[in-house]
Parts: C-alpha cells; sequence; structure tokens
C-alpha cells in the first residue's frame, strides 16, 4: 500500500488555520494593527490603511511556525 502525504497536508493546513484564528482573535489585544510602520490615513471621504510592520510581523511569525512544522513533521 504506498504511502501518501494528502493527511499530513490537511493536518498542517488545520493548523495553519487554527494559527491565524488566534492570531485574528488575539490581535487587537496584541496591538496588532496599530504598529508604528502601520499607514493609515483619513479624510472627510477616504479612508487608506495599509498594515505593512502587522503584515511583516505576521509573516515572521507565521514563517516560523511552519518551519518548526516542517523540521519536526520529517
Amino acid at each position: 500500500m504506498p504511502e501518501t502525504n494528502f493527511g499530513k497536508y490537511i493536518v498542517l493546513a488545520g493548523l495553519t488555520l487554527v494559527v491565524i484564528g488566534l492570531l485574528v482573535m488575539l490581535g487587537s489585544k496584541l496591538g496588532l494593527g496599530r504598529l508604528p510602520g502601520d499607514i493609515r490615513y483619513e479624510s472627510d471621504h477616504t479612508r487608506i490603511y495599509v498594515p505593512i510592520t502587522t503584515m511583516l510581523l505576521l509573516s515572521a511569525i507565521l514563517s516560523l511556525i511552519l518551519w518548526l512544522v516542517g523540521r519536526f513533521w520529517r
């Protein structure tokens, strides 16, 4: 019976979604979205928000988590 990695990918996708969900739930308490470097512009009829620093931080955290999962998954 050939071994498939499909189950591992589903578990990895599930863990990733759980981590993203936790970050979204705890984001306001951690100050995500209002970090220095996040660009926010508001005028009478226009709102522009570009969360540059928040996205860099989330990318680094998720990259670290996925690297650790990949390292210990083997």
